[in-house]
């Protein structure tokens, strides 16, 4: 038997276009009243999924019901669901008014009548002038416009026009309403004005929003559940406080938030090594496990350094930016880059002593599917960087339709160019793609075997590069630890996943 408290209910819902899995299995459940954001990069499956909600498209495979009834090929117009897009489509030629009331004037709601044989018949009639009237208003007042209904569409500054769409959208009264990153085309501050609107308009009206969006702040900001998704999966689910708090992997925190993400290893009873120093930390883990640790930037204490030797990470810092509450540095600790926010004023080439409170240390299990490199980067050749070393991957699988030019520019279907010259990316190479050869520079990366363990049909091989990053592979060869070894991995064997929006990349 259904939750009654569940609206929308995602089953094994799957989506394959040409041969390629967009969405894959995905199962949720949303409650009434929630405000739900499907967060996550682009081609992450986050707005397919959202137009298999509105019946857009069909799901290749699963179901999708509605106060658990099936809807999942039932047409959109059938739905108690209503869009708005990020291109909001109003009429230009006519006004507030009117584009608001488009639908209702379309509308058609049943009643109760007689029949000549005396029969109780339902039928149908339109909405009248006055009902359409009451309607209208309601959501001009809802909406803060009511002194705006005369207007002309083409008069209206981007916001206006966006809450006119939204009106369009809940004069229909609808169960649900789908956004489908709707305030992409405003500038900053309006943008961040439409969030809090948006969200009291949610607690005004009462019912399911689902939203869609690549932009953390505005997940963080409005929603009480948010959906994280990633190559059409499911990461997490939570509120904003537990998934920003709480990640369930290395992704999702450095998706939500700007995060340190560092090769840890566990040495004893909530002690972890990182850095190269031991400290305590509250997650128990197995003695000896590889793990994956965050430290937020705001969590990481700056202590200036002095002619007392501390037993802390010891670092310079190369690099500081004004935010304006608080100063953000980059801090070279070795080989490893640390990211921390202070509000005091530290001099740029300073050195510094950093430490981490116990309980501000995330202990993560080690996603051993694949190999994930989260600070990847491409260079000035579009190369992409892996342990400061290059390999010719193809980045125009960031764009889907785009190409890379002459100059080197990654251009879009739509034209646009983008110089992705030190984008950060987020590099992923499966177990079984990765090889080594005996010996160094006979490959793509140097490095070191660290650990083989024998699988009863094969050897899992932990290998590790002069940048401290970590190779998984499996192979049927011996391999002793200290061996010197070369990593070989084929170009179109990397997947690339681009941290934020492309966007920022665009040039003129």
């Amino acid at each position: 038997m259904a939750n009654e408290n569940y609206i929308i209910s995602l089953k094994g819902v799957s989506k394959v276009f040409d041969g390629v899995t967009v969405v894959d299995d995905i199962n949720l459940n949303i409650t009434k009243g929630e405000f739900v954001t499907f967060l996550g990069p682009s081609g992450c499956g986050k707005t397919t999924t959202l137009r298999m909600i509105a019946g857009f498209e069909t799901p290749t495979n699963g179901q999708i019901t509605l106060n658990g009834q099936d809807i999942t090929t039932i047409p959109p117009h059938k739905r108690p669901i209503n869009t708005v897009f990020q291109r909001y489509a109003l009429f230009p030629h006519l006004d507030v008014y009117d584009n608001i009331a488009f639908g209702l004037k379309l509308k058609r709601i049943p009643y109760q009548t007689k029949n000549r044989k005396g029969e109780t018949v339902i039928k149908t009639r339109k909405l009248s002038r006055q009902e359409i009237d009451e309607k209208v208003m309601r959501v001009l007042k809802i909406i803060d416009l009511e002194d705006l209904e005369n207007r002309d569409i083409s008069t209206l500054s981007g916001g206006q026009q966006q809450r006119v769409a939204i009106a369009r959208a809940i004069v229909n009264e609808p169960e649900i309403l789908l956004l489908d990153e709707p305030l992409g085309a405003l500038d900053l501050k309006m943008r961040k004005d439409m969030q809090l609107e948006l969200k009291d308009m949610h607690k005004k009206l009462g019912i399911t929003f689902i939203y869609v969006t690549h932009d953390q702040e505005e997940a963080l900001t409005m929603s009480d559940t948010i959906v994280v998704m990633k190559q059409g999966t499911i990461q997490q689910v939570g509120t904003p406080i537990d998934i920003y708090n709480e990640p369930v992997n290395a992704y999702v925190a450095n998706f939500i938030g700007e995060s340190n993400i560092l090769n840890g290893l566990i040495t004893d009873k909530l002690k972890v090594k990182l850095l190269n120093h031991i400290y305590d930390c509250v997650d128990d883990f197995p003695i000896n496990e590889r793990v994956d640790v965050v430290i937020r930037p705001e969590d990481v204490i700056i202590i200036p350094a002095s002619n007392k030797e501390m037993d802390l990470v010891k670092g310079t810092i190369t690099d500081k930016i004004f935010k304006g509450i608080h100063y953000q540095y980059v801090i070279q600790s070795g080989k490893h880059e640390i990211v921390a926010q202070s509000t005091k004023d530290y001099e740029v080439n300073s050195e510094v002593y950093v430490d981490v409170e116990k309980e501000n240390i995330q202990i993560m299990k080690k996603e051993v599917k694949k190999n994930v490199f989260n600070d990847a980067y491409i260079d000035k050749n579009n190369n992409v960087m892996i342990s400061e070393s290059p390999f010719e991957v193809d980045v125009t699988q960031l764009l889907k339709g785009s190409h890379v030019d002459e100059e080197l520019y990654l251009i879009g279907k739509d034209g646009k160019k983008y110089d992705l010259r030190d984008a950060d990316v987020i590099a992923e190479i499966e177990i079984k793609d990765v090889n080594i050869v005996d010996g160094h520079d006979n490959g793509n990366v140097n490095a070191t075997v660290v650990n083989s363990i024998y699988k009863g049909d094969h050897y899992a091989v932990l290998v590790r590069t002069d940048e401290e990053d970590d190779f998984i592979l499996d192979t049927q060869d011996v391999w002793n630890d200290g061996d010197a070894v070369s990593i070989i991995v084929k170009p179109e064997n990397i997947s690339l996943t681009l941290k934020g929006d492309i966007s920022k990349y665009e040039v003129e």
